[in-house]
C-alpha cells in the first residue's frame, strides 16, 4: 500500500484496476467523465477501453463482458442512465457472470445537467444493490467491493458518487501494483436458459431476485461501512439522532467534531436497505434528523421502518421542510442543519472579513468558437422570418444567450431534432432549425433524422461539427478517427451518414467565411422537405490559433456592432473604444467581416 493525493473520480478508476477490470465502457458526462479517462491511462495491456457512441451501447457492451466472465464496469452521469436503462432493466432478470458495476454520477444542484434526478430511486426500481461512498478513500475501496459483491450475488450493483466525491480531492491509500487482483474470464458458455430472456425467465428470476435483496439487507446490516457511531458523554442521554449518506456524511462529522457527537447513522447502502442496523440505530429515540442530496431516500426509509416496528420516532428531513428539497448539501448548510437540531447557537463567522462581491459571470462560448459564427450565419439569414431554433446538450446551449439568443428549446440530447418536428407539424408556416453537435449527432440524433425522412417532415438540420466532444473535456467520438486508447481508426464521415439515411440535400461549409455561410443558409431554408447544413470548424481548443485581429482606432466610428450582434468576450470596450484582447483572440476573423467600415484587420483571413 502507498498514498497517493487524488481525485475522487482517480481514486474509483484505479479502485477498478486494482479489482482486475477488464472491460470498461462509458460514455462522457460531467461529474463522471475522468474515471474512464484515467483508467485509460493507467490499464494494463490486457484491459479494454472504450468511449461508446453512447450510453446504452457502453451497457450493452460491458454487459456481454460480463456475461463472458469478464469483470466490467460502465460508467455515466445521471442522466445518461435514462439512455442506458432499456437493457438495465432486463439485464437484472437475466443477471450476469463476472462482475459488473454501473458507475452513475449524480449532479446535485444541478451543476452541469437538466436534472436532480436520484440514482438511488432508480437502484429500487430496477432492483440493483447500490453503493453510495462519502469520500475518495471510501470510493476506491467501495468499487473493489462492489466487484465482489457483485460476482456473488450474480447481479449488476451500482456506484453511486456525487459530484464533490468524484470532484474533491484526498491524500489516500492506494494498493501497489503488486496487490492488484488478476481476473481471468471464463469465457462465455452457450445456455439459452440462462441468456435468453422470455417472460417465464423473468417470471422465475424476478422471485429470486426478491429473495436475494431480503438477504442482502440482512448482509448490508453489516457490512463494515454501514455503521451506529455512538453518542459521546455530552448527548449519552439525548435522544435525538442523525442519519446521513454520502458527501453529507462528511459534512455532518466534521461538524460533530465541534458539537460532539450525537447517535449517528451512516448508510452506506442506500438499496437493499440496511433494515437491522436501521432499526437499532432508531430504537430508544425521540427524533432523528436526516442529511442526504437529492431525494428524501433515507428519510423514507426509516420513517417505513418506524410504521413497520411501531418505533415512535419522528423522522424529519427533506420531506418536512427542515432540510431543502432541491440543491446540493454544503459544509455551512448541514452545520446549520445540525445546530438547529440540536437546539444550539449557530457557529458564528463575525470574525471573518465580508469578502468583496464577485462579478456577475455567466457562461459564454469562448472566443473564436465556431458555433458562434454559426449561430449568427443562420441569425443573419433568417432574419424577419418565423422561425424556431431548437437547440440540444452541448457547448452550443450557450447560444441561447444575448445577443445571439438562438436556442428556443432544449430538452436532453437528440431531443431538438424531433421537437422541430413536431413544432411543424402544428405550424406548417415556421422554418423548424435544429442544431446538434457532433458527438450528440452520433450518441442520439441519427435516429431522429430517420424519423425526419420517413415521416416526410420539413425542417432544417444544423450539425455543428467542431471535431470533438468538446463540453466534457474534448473526447474522442467516432468522427474524429481515434479512440480513447490512442487508436487510429476510419473517421465516419456525418454527409456519408446523412446522405445514407435519406438526406438528400446537404451542404457542407465553414461558419467562419459569413458570406457563404448566410447564402447556404437561405438557400437551404427554401427547400422541402429535410434539408442538413454541416458547419464544420475545429474547437479552438484543438486547433492553432491565428494571429490575433486588432482594431484600428481611426477608421472605428463605434457603431459596436462586433459587441452587440457577436457577444464574444474578445471583443471588449476601453475607455469607450472598442478593443480586441489580444490575450483571449484566436483570430478566427468573425468580427472583421460583420464590421461595416472593414475596422478590424488581421487573424484568419476568410474574404
Amino acid at each position: 500500500m502507498h498514498k497517493e493525493f487524488l481525485m475522487g473520480n482517480a481514486a474509483i478508476a484505479l479502485g477498478a484496476v486494482a479489482s482486475g477490470v477488464n472491460v470498461v465502457a462509458g460514455y462522457p458526462g460531467t461529474p463522471s467523465t475522468e474515471v474512464l479517462e484515467t483508467i485509460a491511462k493507467h490499464r494494463p495491456d490486457d484491459v479494454y477501453v472504450e468511449w461508446s457512441v453512447n450510453e446504452k451501447a457502453a451497457m450493452e457492451l460491458a454487459a456481454g463482458a460480463a456475461y463472458a466472465g469478464a469483470r466490467s464496469l460502465v460508467t455515466m452521469k445521471q442522466v445518461g442512465l435514462n439512455v442506458a436503462s432499456d437493457p438495465l432493466m432486463s439485464l437484472e432478470y437475466v443477471g450476469i457472470k463476472g462482475g459488473m458495476v454501473v458507475l452513475v454520477a449524480d449532479d446535485p444542484g444541478p451543476i452541469s445537467s437538466q436534472t436532480e434526478q436520484d440514482t438511488r430511486h432508480f437502484a429500487a426500481f430496477s432492483k440493483l444493490p447500490c453503493f453510495d461512498p462519502s469520500s475518495a478513500q471510501e470510493a476506491y475501496e467501495m468499487i473493489q467491493e462492489a466487484f465482489e459483491y457483485s460476482e456473488k450475488y450474480g447481479t449488476p450493483v451500482f456506484l453511486r458518487p456525487t459530484t464533490r466525491v468524484c470532484h474533491g480531492y484526498a491524500s489516500i491509500d492506494i494498493k501497489d501494483e503488486s496487490e492488484y487482483t488478476v481476473h481471468t474470464p471464463e469465457g462465455f458458455i452457450k445456455d439459452s436458459k440462462r441468456w435468453v430472456i422470455f417472460p417465464k425467465l423473468s417470471f422465475m428470476n424476478h422471485q429470486k431476485i426478491v429473495a436475494r435483496n431480503v438477504e442482502l439487507s440482512d448482509v448490508f446490516s453489516s457490512y463494515d461501512k454501514n455503521k451506529i457511531i455512538p453518542a459521546c458523554d455530552t448527548w449519552k442521554d439525548s435522544k435525538k439522532g442523525i442519519a446521513s449518506a454520502g458527501i453529507s456524511y462528511t459534512y455532518a462529522m466534521e461538524t460533530l467534531q465541534e458539537t460532539d457527537m450525537v447517535r449517528h447513522l451512516k448508510v452506506s447502502t442506500p438499496y437493499p436497505f440496511p433494515e437491522k442496523l436501521a432499526v437499532e440505530f432508531l430504537t430508544g429515540l425521540d427524533e432523528v434528523l436526516c442529511l442526504e442530496e437529492l431525494d428524501p431516500v433515507i428519510e423514507q426509509e426509516l420513517t417505513y421502518i418506524c410504521g413497520k416496528y411501531h418505533l415512535p420516532t419522528k423522522i424529519t428531513g427533506k420531506l418536512d421542510g427542515t432540510t431543502a428539497c432541491a440543491g446540493e448539501n454544503t459544509r455551512d448548510s448541514v452545520s446549520s442543519y445540525i445546530h438547529t437540531f440540536l437546539g444550539l447557537e449557530k457557529a458564528g463567522s463575525s470574525s471573518l472579513p465580508t469578502p468583496p462581491e464577485l462579478p456577475v459571470r455567466p457562461p459564454v462560448l469562448c472566443a473564436g468558437c465556431p458555433h458562434r459564427a454559426s449561430f449568427y450565419a443562420v441569425k443573419k439569414a433568417m432574419k424577419g422570418q418565423k422561425t424556431i431554433f431548437c437547440g440540444d446538450i452541448g457547448c452550443y446551449t450557450l447560444g441561447n444567450a444575448m445577443p445571439l439568443d438562438m436556442v428556443d428549446t432544449c430538452l436532453c440530447m437528440g431531443a431538438g431534432l424531433n421537437i422541430a418536428q413536431g413544432v411543424e407539424k402544428i405550424e406548417p408556416d415556421t422554418t423548424c432549425f435544429a442544431f446538434v453537435g457532433d458527438s450528440t449527432f452520433f450518441a442520439s440524433a441519427i435516429t431522429g433524422v430517420v424519423n425526419a425522412v420517413y415521416n416526410q417532415a420539413n425542417m432544417v438540420l444544423v450539425v455543428l461539427d467542431n471535431s470533438t466532444t468538446a463540453m466534457t473535456g474534448h473526447q474522442q467520438h467516432p468522427g474524429t478517427g481515434r479512440t480513447v486508447m490512442g487508436e487510429i481508426v476510419q473517421k465516419i464521415n456525418i454527409e456519408q451518414v446523412l446522405r445514407g439515411i435519406g438526406v438528400t440535400e446537404v451542404e457542407t461549409v465553414n461558419p467562419l467565411e459569413l458570406e457563404a455561410s448566410v447564402l447556404c443558409v437561405q438557400k437551404m431554408a427554401k427547400k422541402p422537405g429535410v434539408k442538413a447544413i454541416i458547419f464544420k470548424s475545429p474547437c479552438i481548443a484543438v486547433t492553432r490559433p491565428d494571429a490575433p485581429l486588432h482594431v484600428n482606432p481611426d477608421n472605428c466610428i463605434g457603431c459596436k456592432k462586433c459587441i452587440l450582434e457577436l457577444g464574444c468576450p474578445s471583443i471588449v470596450l476601453d475607455q469607450g473604444k472598442v478593443c480586441i484582447d489580444s490575450s483571449m483572440c484566436t483570430g478566427c476573423g468573425l468580427c472583421s467581416q460583420v464590421c461595416p467600415v472593414h475596422a478590424i484587420t488581421g487573424g484568419a483571413s476568410h474574404e
